[in-house]
């Protein structure tokens, strides 16, 4: 084997162990974000169960105007009888979204780690430690949330907005409104505020 030779089978060598600890880095950054989500996993269950409390609470403020309106010997009766119902629908959604949240998290919020923060910064904020890259996951975090949110929304927009359409006209019948009423806010206007996910030590 000649000098060229041996110098092409040298660069040929390098470049075969730097692919394989790209690899490596990249497979361990990706074990690193997955536990990051993990312990925010308290935080992404909060979007979930957040969204359908604003959607319940907009609905309800809804019918507790049309209630208002009843004359005052119906309004207690028909009253429990609407939070019931809208009690009921935010039992059913709550864990839906929830669930959903749950699953949609290692998308939505994990490409913005990968794109925002390096492995050592990971590592540094797996281990909860007082760092930059703390204070750094506390600005992308907002952003992280608010992606999942907006992915959450859209993923369970076909599912939810039946579930309010049948709310809305039990709610009707009820309150002997017609269906020139305004309807209730869809859920997808129930997902503006944004959400944050505090670091913990």
């Amino acid at each position: 084997m000649n000098h060229r030779t041996r110098l092409a089978a040298l660069v040929l060598a390098g470049f075969a162990l730097t692919g394989a600890a790209q690899a490596q880095s990249s497979q361990a950054k990706k074990d690193l974000i997955a536990r990051v989500i993990q312990l925010q996993q308290p935080s992404i269950e909060q979007i979930g169960q957040n969204i359908a409390g604003q959607t319940a609470q907009q609905v309800l403020q809804v019918a507790g105007q049309a209630v208002s309106q009843l004359p005052a010997d119906k309004q207690e009766a028909v009253g429990k009888s609407v939070q019931a119902d809208i009690k009921q629908f935010y039992d059913e959604l709550a864990p839906l979204l929830r669930d959903r949240a749950t699953k949609l998290a290692p998308t939505a919020m994990g490409s913005l780690l990968d794109e925002k923060m390096s492995e050592d910064e990971l590592k540094q904020l797996v281990a909860w430690l007082e760092s930059p890259a703390a204070k750094k996951f506390n600005e992308v975090g907002p952003q992280m949330l608010n992606s999942l949110q907006e992915k959450l929304v859209a993923d369970t927009k076909p599912t939810v907005e039946p579930k309010l359409r049948a709310l809305e006209d039990s709610l009707r019948k009820k309150l002997g409104i017609n269906g020139s009423a305004a309807p209730a806010p869809a859920a997808s206007g129930a997902a503006k505020p944004a959400a944050k996910a505090p670091v913990k030590k």
